[in-house]
């Protein structure tokens, strides 16, 4: 290490104050992180690209400051879908600064992990208080019927409206009106349970109309609607 001739002419003075970092809680326990090593924790972290175009969430189960588990969700864009491909076979067994210095192909995946380092490191996270934190696997809690993410679609404008397509029940197929016109319910098709029934041997028509529901006040409308083409 250099140093400058005005340093190398100071005396030196005792340093004091020397007590290390302040403790943040991780999976139960108050820890003082010196090296990534000490960091453990299941977060998420939610990040956008340059155009704002496409978001993604991205969930990591980290143990003793390497990633175990990853989860990554995109929305908006269909390359950002082969970006979190790629994303999801480089982040397990990475050491968390590793990830955060790696190119995780889309630059919303690599701000999501920019947001999710700084939960980690500062005890943000959703097993800060947990006693041993999660299981690998936990974060697939997060998905619904089938391992599907869970996706909220609304399309509206002033002239015609707000159209429901998709809700965390499903695929939106109809939505119920009242006599003026407002929206009341909808139908909705469950399509991770019916993909996972089909495959179980349910014959596709028997699956569908099974896994058909309804929410709100849909029963006894003054009209239905096709949210898609009407």
């Amino acid at each position: 290490m250099n140093f400058t001739h005005e340093v190398e002419r100071m005396c030196c003075v005792a340093k004091g104050a020397n007590h290390g970092p302040a403790p943040i809680p991780e999976e139960g326990r108050w820890v003082k992180a010196y090296d990534i090593k000490d960091i453990s924790g299941l977060s998420h972290g939610v990040g956008g690209c340059a155009p704002q175009q496409g978001a993604c969430k991205l969930t990591l189960n980290v143990k003793n400051g390497i990633i175990q588990e990853a989860l990554v969700e995109t929305l908006g864009c269909s390359g950002m879908t082969h970006s979190a491909a790629m994303a999801g076979e480089i982040l397990p067994g990475k050491t968390l600064l590793e990830a955060l210095n790696t190119d995780l192909v889309c630059d919303a995946i690599n701000v999501a992990m920019r947001e999710i380092f700084e939960q980690l490191v500062y005890g943000r996270t959703q097993t800060a208080f947990s006693e041993d934190g999660l299981p690998v696997g936990a974060s697939l809690e997060d998905l619904g019927k089938g391992l599907r993410s869970q996706v909220g679609t609304i399309f509206s404008t002033s002239e015609k409206g707000v159209r429901y397509l998709e809700m965390a029940e499903g695929y939106i197929l109809s939505v119920a009106l009242d006599d003026n016109n407002e929206a009341i319910g909808y139908k909705f098709i469950r399509v991770g349970k019916m993909l996972e029934d089909i495959k179980k041997g349910v014959s596709p028509d028997e699956a569908y109309k099974n896994n058909i529901g309804t929410y709100g006040r849909y029963d006894g409308a003054s009209k239905y609607i096709d949210p898609r083409n009407e």
